[in-house]
């Protein structure tokens, strides 16, 4: 969803850096992904076609945080449907 981000603090010997991967339009969200040594995190349209990508050695990652978009108030009430009373 839009506004979805994915902050990444990589150690860049005797500092570090910090890598900020956010979903720019509306429809698109960010996947993260790891396995072999590698961290990925791509962005993704709403059909699955990977956008941009960025990659990172595992073993030079500090912090991975994911930041959701901000969500509506209105997504987050869930209303039964009304229905009507019979009397007796």
């Amino acid at each position: 969803m839009k506004g979805d981000r994915v902050e990444v603090v990589v150690d860049a010997g005797g500092s570090s850096r910090t890598y900020e991967i956010e979903a720019t339009r509306a429809g698109r969200r960010v996947e993260t992904t790891h396995g072999r040594g590698v961290v990925e995190v791509t962005e993704v349209t709403r059909g699955g076609t990977p956008v941009r990508t960025a990659r990172f050695m595992a073993g030079r990652v500090l912090a991975l945080v994911e930041h959701p978009a901000p969500r509506r108030a209105e997504d987050d009430e869930v209303s039964a449907p009304v229905r009507p009373v019979r009397a007796a």
